[in-house]
């Protein structure tokens, strides 16, 4: 049985695989640098250091829903890969965050500031949330 391809637009067999115009991923340093053991094992250690919990939710700040969050937790290094790939296995580079709040640090809306303050453990949070809440403008109407 033969179908219409919609990668090249030929006639082939149903069963056959098309690859033209596929894109290839994981050709840059940092994609690389995530596939390797190091990495792994860093970010284990660094969910350890954290205790498992997201740093933000934690603090209490940027919308948490649950304070003691455990799931989906993710390492971000709070400067970039692209921007300087000798920072990326340093302690103080790397926190524990939870999906949401990664994407919010990832879009710039957490500040990097607010993220290394998260890093030390020996960081009083109330500080820190009363220094988030003083950022936030309320709406003018």
């Amino acid at each position: 049985m033969l179908k219409s391809c919609s990668r090249c637009g030929k006639i082939h067999d149903f069963n056959k695989t098309c690859y033209k115009n596929r894109q290839v991923r994981g050709l840059t340093d940092a994609d690389k640098f995530r596939k390797t053991n190091k990495w792994h094992q860093k970010s284990k250690d660094i969910r350890q250091r954290d205790k498992n919990l997201c740093r933000c939710c934690l603090a209490n700040i940027y919308e948490t829903q649950f304070i003691f969050n455990f799931n989906k937790l993710e390492v971000h290094h709070i400067t970039s890969l692209e921007e300087d790939f000798s920072k990326r296995l340093d302690d103080d580079n790397l926190i524990t965050l939870c999906c949401y709040h990664h994407k919010l640090a990832e879009d710039g809306i957490i500040p990097r500031f607010i993220l290394e303050k998260l890093v030390d453990t020996e960081a009083n949070l109330n500080e820190i949330r009363q220094e988030v809440e003083a950022l936030t403008i309320p709406p003018t109407f």
